[in-house]
């Protein structure tokens, strides 16, 4: 496997922690480089020493939905590496807990636009800069609660379920020289998960046929599966990463 990426750039939104760097160690680890982004620098600088330092990783802090913040994302990548071969749409918030009903709509809006619109804005930057006269591929990070109902994060289900429905819209526009797919994890351990299973973690994996939860490498080996040439044949699809438990009607 070492080696598949050998000469390949790709940027990772999200990356500092968790699933996001996971990806960025799995490209790595493949002979890859990458740039990583987030919103607090100390930790992506951090997270580019774990990877090797600056000749295997870079990092651009931002916020994922500011326009600026992408922009200088990309210009940095292709200075410092001089292509962009692949993106990951890794960020996402979920800032909400309850009933959709009784969710406040700003909250509501922030999460549709920075879980999908900034994901379609990152996907045109780096179509625009690279990936539309070199081909690539992009893999976006929905979620099992795009898939099916999941009481107290409607909107964040919500929001996966059209990043879902972009990565299909934007596989057959982008065809055939760019596949798009995306990647729909359950509870993950992660930081941003840790409210879903914290004090109770043998209690929620009782309900997953694999008996345990995810960890953010078993997200990154399948991300870096569909990026390359190993999924040659794969485009629009969302693969479920979820040991087992949306069988038995759970997100």
């Amino acid at each position: 496997m070492a080696g598949r990426f050998d000469g390949q750039v790709a940027i990772v939104t999200g990356a500092s922690r968790g699933i996001g760097l996971a990806i960025a160690q799995r490209f790595v680890a493949d002979g890859g480089k990458v740039c990583i982004t987030a919103r607090k620098a100390e930790a992506l600088a951090e997270a580019v020493e774990s990877l090797g330092g600056s000749e295997h990783a870079i990092f651009v802090a931002g916020s994922a939905d500011d326009e600026a913040h992408q922009d200088e994302t990309v210009a940095t990548t292709l200075a410092a590496f001089g292509r962009i071969d692949f993106l990951v749409n890794n960020t996402g918030i979920n800032p909400t807990y309850g009933r959709m009903i009784d969710v406040d709509l700003g909250a509501a809006e922030k999460t549709m636009r920075v879980n999908v619109v900034s994901a379609i804005a990152w996907a045109q930057k780096v179509y625009h800069a690279w990936l539309g006269d070199h081909g690539g591929a992009i893999v976006n990070i929905a979620s099992v609660a795009g898939l099916l109902p999941a009481p107290g994060i409607g909107v964040y289900g919500a929001s996966k379920a059209a990043l879902i429905h972009v990565t299909e819209e934007l596989a057959v526009e982008l065809g055939p020289d760019i596949r798009v797919n995306a990647v729909a994890p359950a509870v993950v351990k992660t930081k941003f998960a840790t409210a879903l299973y914290e004090g109770r973690e043998e209690e929620v994996a009782a309900a997953y046929p694999l008996k345990r939860l995810g960890e953010p490498d078993d997200i990154g080996s399948v991300v870096t599966f569909l990026l390359s040439q190993d999924s040659a044949w794969v485009t629009g699809q969302t693969i479920t990463i979820d040991g087992g438990v949306t069988l038995t009607g759970g997100v």
